[in-house]
This record gives C-alpha cells, structure tokens and sequence, in this order.
C-alpha cells in the first residue's frame, strides 16, 4: 500500500516465519503512524481535537519514541537511559509540550529509537529474557513478549491517530 506521500507501508506475508511475522507487523503499524502524521503542519501535529483527552499527533509520536526506547533497550539490553521526554515532576511530557515542539526535531528522535530497537532486537533470539525488570511490575520479559506488547502499544496508539487525524483535516483511512 502506498501512503500520500508515496512512502510504502506493507502487510507481512500470511505464512511468514514467527520472527518475520512480528518485525513486519511492528513495521506496519510504525509506517502507519508516520503515515496518520503524513502532509500536516507543526500546529496540526499539535492539535488535542479531542477534548478533554489531551491526545495529539505529535504527542503520540513522542510518546513511541518513548515506549521503543523503554522496552528495547532499557528493558531487553539493560541500558541505563534517561527519559526523552518525561520527567519524575511531568511523568506524561510525551504529550505535553509547548509551541515550540514540532516535527523537524520530533520525527528523527523517533526514527532514531525505532532503528535502535532494530539493533537492540537483531540477533537475539525470540525467547531471549530482558537484562532488566520494568519498573511497574518487577518482572523481566521475553523477547518475544516485548514484540507483541509494541504492536499491541501501536495499534492501539493508531487507532488513537486514525480519530485525530479525521478532527484534524477528515482524512480517513486504514
């Protein structure tokens, strides 16, 4: 399928091994997202049309910048990492931010720490356990678990992005 701007968004093959299977599905709805923010203006990427939710565009972008962060590399690889956009005082910065946030500096954070996911997955095997507990349940995962949780996280995130964009501009779409 091919988005507005021509940039390519597929759908991993139906009898894909497990492995390809979750990279192609965590790729999908990574695409779809960029896809949802596709052809609007910092002050669209901006807009919370969804009162009271403080919900953006923008918002969710740098909140998945977030979760890759987390759960690659600071879950599975142990990194000792300090938050992008968070803080202990604003545990929700991801989605708030001021007038001056946009999507020059916002996109390439979040491309960033997707292909660090990338490179914190490759190689290691699906059953591979987390070097690290999560700070809310005190557990360590499978590798496995953290592919199925991110795409859970950007699925539902997208369906997020599919209802601001129709505020934003009446773009539709799947």
């Amino acid at each position: 399928m091919t988005t507005r701007s021509g940039s390519h968004r597929s759908e991993p093959s139906t009898t894909a091994d497990e492995r390809d299977m979750l990279d192609g599905w965590l790729d999908y709805h990574r695409a779809t997202l960029a896809w949802k923010c596709e052809g609007l203006q910092d002050e669209q990427l901006r807009r919370t049309p969804l009162a009271p939710s403080e919900l953006s565009l923008l918002g969710l972008v740098r909140h998945m910048a977030e979760v890759e962060r987390y759960w690659f590399r600071k879950i599975m690889l142990g990194e000792d990492l300090s938050e992008l956009y968070c803080t202990s005082e604003d545990p929700d910065g991801d989605f708030r931010f001021t007038e001056a946030a946009n999507w020059a500096e916002t996109e390439p954070v979040w491309r960033a720490e997707v292909e660090l996911a990338r490179q914190a997955a490759a190689g290691r095997s699906l059953d591979a356990v987390s070097r690290a507990e999560s700070h809310r349940r005190g557990e360590v995962f499978s590798l496995r678990w953290v592919y199925t949780h991110m795409i859970e996280e950007y699925a539902r995130h997208n369906g997020h992005a599919d209802l601001l964009r129709e505020q934003i501009d009446g773009a539709t779409g799947e």
